[in-house]
This record gives C-alpha cells, structure tokens and sequence, in this order.
C-alpha cells in the first residue's frame, strides 16, 4: 500500500488530524512507526464505543507499525478531569489491577496479540523523582490549564479544581516522551491531553507526534455517547443473538455512521442497499468482529426465523422512548397496562416479549424495536 493509499485509510472515520501533513511525512518514512493509544482501566466491559479506537490500532498495525497498548495504571489514580464538574474518586490498586487484567482479555478479540506491545505507565511514572515532577510541571502554565474548557468552567462557576488534576495531562504527554511516540490515538474529548504531549516532545527534544483523534460512538439510542451507565452500549461479550438484535434496533442514520466507522466497507455501496438489509449485513459483520466465523450468519437466521414465528400487524401503537424508561413504566404510559401491578404480573408470567425474546425483568430498560403483549397486542417503540 503506499503512503497515500496507508493515509486515505486511516483518515476515514477520524474527526481531527493533527496533522495529516505530517502523518504523510511519517508514513513516507518507511520506518515502523510508534503507534501509542492510552486507556484508563476504569471501565472493564468493552464495548463498541471503545473499539472505534481500538480498530484505529488495528489498522496501523495491518500496516506493519508498532502499536502500544499503553495501560495507565498510575494516572488512573490520579484520574482524567476531561469533561468532569468535580474530582473524580481515586481507585484502589485492587481495582485498576482486576480491570487492567478484564481489558487485556478483549482488546485481544480486535488486535494481534504477537503485534502489540501492552505497557504499564506505572513502570516509568514511578521512577519520576520529586525534582522530574517539579521539572515536568515547568513546561505548563496555569494560564494554559485553565484555557481548557472544562477548566475554565469549574473555575467559572467556582468549583473546585485540584492541582492534582492538573497533573494528569503532563502525565499523559510525559508517556509519549518515554515512548518516543510517533503518533498518538485518542478520542476527540482528549484533544488537549494529546495535544500535551506535542508540547512535551518538542520541550525534551523530540519530535512532536502526531496527533489523531477519533470520535465519540453514539449508543442505540441515536442521540447520548455509547455508555453503559445509559443502557445504550453493545458490548463485545455479548451473545451473538443479542449484538444482532441491538444492531437491528438502531436507525438507518445511525447504520450508515456506524458502517463509517465499525467497518470499511464502501459507503456508496451500502446507500444504494435497501436499509433492512444493509443492517441485517451490518449485525452479522460486527458479531463476526468478536465471535467465531459464521456465528453471525447464525444470529441472522435466528432473527429472521423469530420474526417469521411472530408476524407484527401493520398499523400498530407507536410510542417515542427517552432515555432511562424501563419496561413497567412504558406499559403504563401507554395503556398497555392499566397498572405498574398488571404490567409486573405479566412480565412475571412471561406475557412481554421484545423482538420475539421473552422480558423477565421489570426494570429492562429497552431500545428501539417492537414489544408484543398477551397474544395479540403489539407496541413498536421509536
């Protein structure tokens, strides 16, 4: 592949490059560049949100690069102010262990375990003397830290900001230094701890990395950033049957997103598609990311046979979800049952079902799709 074609592939699906003068200068190098993607073990269940960045490291590895799967089990205590209104709760060694050892586990389902080197930032941070820390925190200003957004804003509305927190992006950046980082990977909301590092490379007499930025997935229901606090996230462990369903209740702006950047497939291709197929091909090349070859042709063909099994009538109820609503409030809201009592009898005697999946839980919270209640009465939820 040469440079430009390398260049072209790693663009799509990226929201900044900074910049891509220079990625093309590296890329025509002809070296196996220094691939650095950073994560916080703070989450251990992966899910498709995560995997944007993930592939991102997959392809520069395809490409013959060194990717570095940088674990920062050492700024995780100090915590990632990005986006925050307070300081967030320092984690115990015990817990940024047990999830640093989950997220190896997955990471693996998408990159190349012979190919990818994983690191701890412990390893070096912990080295760092008093008089390392107090030469690091000379190459920042507070002026420069309270420029950031979500800085300012605190100090705005005069919240409390630690000068622990201003630590962290020097961190970060001093991690590319001691990678001699290339090009760093991150999500778009990071943009001011990637561009530390920039700063910190050339301040150490190196050359600045690039710096290239992805965006934030947005979940299943098409409007909040994929989280499982949300209840809107598709995550790699699940079953087969149930990343095809969620990947079949999502909307037809929101596959074609998808298919930019889950996939390579060609863009062009898919919008002269008819939607219900694009998606159903979509839900079986994303099972296929994280299961065994040809359980997603499996997961279609449950899907199809379940809605084969359960013909929905044209012309039913409609009801417009909002974030959080669990399953008994929605029969209530919408008269399907007259009480939260009646709606629980029914789901307690396995009268509720969603796409053809029986609903046991009360508290479900569901997605877009159709809900059958008793026999004969249907709901499609948009």
């Amino acid at each position: 592949m040469t440079p430009q074609d390398a260049l072209k592939k790693l663009a799509r699906g990226t929201t900044e490059i900074i910049s891509l003068g220079d990625l093309e200068a590296k890329l025509k190098e002809g070296r196996p560049l220094v691939i650095k993607a950073g994560f916080d073990p703070t989450a251990p269940d992966i899910h498709l949100g995560h995997t944007v960045l993930l592939r991102k490291m997959k392809q520069f590895q395809d490409l013959g690069h060194k990717v570095v799967f940088l674990i920062g089990d050492f700024t995780a205590q100090v915590g990632d102010p990005t986006g925050r209104n307070e300081l967030r709760k320092k984690m115990s060694l015990s817990d940024i262990e047990k999830n640093a050892a989950t997220y190896k586990a997955q990471v693996f389902k998408i990159l190349d375990p012979q190919k990818t080197q994983v690191v701890f930032n412990s390893h070096w941070l912990n080295k760092l003397t008093p008089q390392d820390l107090l030469e690091l925190s000379a190459r920042s200003s507070v002026a420069q830290m309270l420029a950031r957004a979500d800085f300012k804003k605190r100090f705005e509305t005069g919240k409390e900001i630690s000068l622990l927190e201003f630590i962290y992006p020097l961190l970060q950046g001093y991690d590319s230094v001691h990678l001699k980082a290339d090009v760093e990977l991150g999500g778009n909301d990071q943009k001011f701890n990637l561009l530390m590092g920039r700063q910190l490379q050339e301040a150490y007499g190196q050359k600045p990395q690039v710096v290239l930025m992805t965006p934030l997935l947005e979940g299943t229901d098409g409007i909040n950033k994929m989280s499982k606090s949300l209840g809107n996230t598709i995550g790699i462990n699940d079953e087969p049957n149930e990343i095809f369903g969620k990947v079949m209740s999502i909307s037809d702006d929101l596959m074609l997103r998808y298919y930019e950047i889950l996939t390579e497939t060609d863009l062009e291709a898919v919008k002269k598609m008819h939607p219900m197929e694009a998606k159903k091909q979509l839900g079986q090349m994303i099972v296929d990311m994280f299961h065994p070859a040809g359980e997603g042709a499996k997961a279609r063909a449950h899907f199809e046979n379940t809605f084969s099994q359960h013909q929905v009538p044209e012309n039913i109820p409609e009801f417009k979800l909002t974030s959080g609503q669990k399953l008994v409030d929605i029969l209530v809201l919408t008269n399907m049952c007259a009480s939260k009592n009646e709606a629980r009898r029914l789901i307690k005697e396995k009268a509720v079902s969603y796409e053809g999946s029986t609903i046991a839980d009360e508290n479900w919270v569901p997605v877009i799709g159709v809900l059958k209640i008793g026999k004969r009465r249907f709901l499609k939820l948009e």
